[in-house]
């Protein structure tokens, strides 16, 4: 079941003891802080790992403009850009020599092929994620909502095991790496 963004906040916030929310503007406390601090923690949570759901590949449009040292070619970033997670060339995903600065990659490659965590929507988690991200939002809406330290205490060591065993589902669903250029495996 596809929820959003309101659906993600009044469950966190339900599992507080708050009252859920109709929108984030509905004029309630819960709402204010729920607007304030979904999209940081969504955005947190999601570039934490390179989840397998959220994470693509584009070629990259090269920038007019040139860095000023070190590289030879700037290139401009997709607008869901959250985090690199390795940039390469022609049919390789890796393998450059890059730096990301000021919202650009920089390289020395006439055309790059960056593999990059992005911004899916809401409607697109898997339900781990969904689950990991409502009890994080939980444990960030706690003292906003309730003041209990304790409580957001317990609320952020259940949201660091919840995020934990969505890394573990997300993990088992690709094929695992395998050692490729290792120089002690090529001495024997």
């Amino acid at each position: 079941m596809a929820l959003s963004d309101i659906a993600l906040c009044s469950r966190a916030l339900i599992r507080i003891g708050a009252a859920p929310i109709t929108s984030f503007n509905d004029g309630s406390a819960e709402s204010e802080i729920a607007g304030a601090l979904f999209d940081s923690v969504r955005d947190a949570l999601l570039s934490a790992y390179a989840w397998g759901f959220a994470s693509g590949q584009v070629v990259l449009n090269q920038l007019v403009t040139t860095p000023v040292a070190d590289y030879d070619y700037a290139y401009a970033l997709p607008n869901d850009f959250l985090r690199a997670l390795s940039a390469g060339s022609g049919t390789r995903g890796r393998g450059l020599n890059y730096r990301i600065a000021g919202g650009v990659l920089h390289t020395n490659a006439p055309d790059v092929v960056l593999s990059y965590v992005y911004r899916p929507t809401q409607e697109s988690f898997p339900p781990y994620f969904d689950q990991a991200l409502i009890t994080r939002l939980s444990a960030e809406f706690t003292i906003p909502v309730t003041e209990n330290t304790s409580r957001a205490e317990a609320m952020f060591s259940m949201a660091e095991k919840e995020y934990m065993r969505a890394r573990q589902i997300d993990a088992q669903q690709d094929t695992p790496n395998a050692l490729e250029d290792f120089t002690l495996i090529d001495v024997r």
